[in-house]
């Protein structure tokens, strides 16, 4: 399963760790010269600036750099170095078994999702993705296992189990099942760590708290009906203000914050009412949401590859819901560039191993609307900028998504000018061809 570059990785990463026995045992480091460099602000490449990598961190940028005794020195040959790429709205547990299947009769342990997840790890660092915010499912395994240098994997700001209503998109149960308060079972999403289903107050604090517990580094909600689901309308607000506002409690008593699915123009209004940050979707606002989302520093985690690759197999009633909501993502990004809405990068690849493999698509997709400078901004520092939201929640301290003096060293060499084509990044076997995450290189092909 795992890369032939994971090997050489793991021993380095090992190294990295081993406890000091002397002074001199400092990192000589790494120097990458000759490179053509995106910070992650751009829009222009900067050139003639040599990299300098030591402890898992940028030590230093600048022109004919000292090179260390001992370091290792990297020639780009005029490559394209780029920040790793950040990906803000992924499920791990959710690239090989889709949620039909952990909600039927013969859904498979959590042990399997967690193997599961791992692959999709590994798979989506071999896309350039070195960080990944998870917003629904059984992720940490994944990500406690690449920290520790197990597997080879990104960095996993996991949310856990996304809190939805009974009813709700997170209940993808059958109809017919009643709540465990009235004597229903324990359901299978919930037993496979994808979502946790409330009613009231109460059981929301107890959810949110129960996440923060186990790792959370932010608080995912379903307050609207979702394509995946069949029984929630997506026109339907779910969950009452007081209950999002229990959530927004919990999360901010923890330095962090909430992050919702949510579509419509009633339910985003009433997210920001309550505390939400972060809208994810958003696809049909209207002139008034896009202000109000503006004035209140809110963010928009949107996707567009998702919403035009349905798999027929949704049946009659979701696929009218996808159509729906796709029908609002001219709109929507057209109301964010005008109004000044901060955007990220994310991607929303589920169900299989393919719709997953189509990940980097999802660049040349923003094109309708934004320029490929603008686009790699989202992926990159845009999505960074949104990380830190998490504060003291967020698992690694530091700077992601921009090549600037100590922030960590992820970095991507590109054979090619994704500025000018930015649909290259679609062939990432071709051309990926240096992958370093926190200094350690995953993938070396020059």
């Amino acid at each position: 399963m795992f890369s032939k570059y994971f090997l050489a990785a793991t021993f380095s990463i090992l190294a990295v760790s081993a406890p000091a026995v002397a002074q001199d045992d400092a990192d000589p480091g790494t120097v990458i010269t000759g490179a053509r460099i995106f910070d992650g602000l751009g829009p222009d490449l900067i050139e003639g600036q040599d990299v300098l990598i030591q402890d898992g961190m940028i030590a230093a940028i600048g022109a004919g750099l000292d090179v260390p005794e001992g370091a290792t020195v990297i020639d780009a040959e005029g490559r394209v170095m780029t920040p790793g790429f950040i990906d803000m709205h992924y499920h791990l547990s959710l690239c090989t078994v889709p949620v039909a299947d952990m909600a039927g009769s013969y859904a498979p342990d959590l042990d399997y999702i967690g193997i599961k997840a791992a692959g999709a790890a590994e798979d989506a660092l071999m896309r350039g993705f070195t960080s990944l915010r998870d917003v629904g499912g059984a992720s940490w395994g994944a990500k406690l296992a690449a920290d520790r240098g197990e597997i080879a994997g990104p960095r996993v700001w996991p949310s856990l189990r996304a809190i939805s209503q009974f009813g709700g998109h997170g209940d993808a149960n059958p109809r017919f099942m009643n709540p465990r308060e009235f004597g229903g079972p324990e359901n299978n999403l919930e037993r496979l760590g994808y979502s946790r289903i409330v009613n009231g107050r109460d059981d929301v604090l107890v959810a949110a708290r129960e996440n923060l517990k186990r790792g959370a580094s932010q608080i995912k909600m379903h307050l609207a009906g979702g394509v995946g689901t069949e029984f929630d309308p997506i026109d339907g607000r779910q969950f009452i203000k007081e209950e999002i506002e229990a959530a927004v409690e919990v999360a901010d008593g923890f330095g962090t914050y909430v992050t919702a699915h949510v579509y419509t123009v009633d339910g985003i209004k009433q997210a920001i009412e309550a505390g939400v940050r972060s809208i994810e979707h958003g696809n049909l606002i209207n002139d008034e949401i896009a202000q109000m989302m503006a004035d209140n520093d809110i963010w928009l985690s949107p996707q567009v590859l998702v919403y035009r690759t349905f798999s027929p197999d949704l049946g009659p009633v979701r696929l009218a819901k996808g159509r729906m909501v796709e029908a609002g993502l001219d709109t929507m990004f057209t109301l964010a560039k005008e109004y000044g809405i901060k955007i990220a990068f994310g991607t929303d690849v589920v169900v299989n191993p393919e719709a997953c493999a189509d990940q980097n698509r999802e660049f040349a997709a923003r094109l309708d609307w934004f320029t490929p400078a603008e686009i790699l901004t989202q992926a990159t520092a845009n999505s960074g900028e949104l990380l830190q939201l998490s504060g003291d929640r967020s698992p690694y301290t530091g700077i992601v998504g921009r090549l600037v003096e100590g922030a960590h060293a992820d970095l991507l060499l590109i054979d090619g000018n994704p500025l000018e084509d930015i649909s290259i990044l679609e062939d990432y076997e071709t051309v990926l061809d240096l992958i370093m995450k926190g200094g350690t290189i995953y993938k070396n092909d020059l």
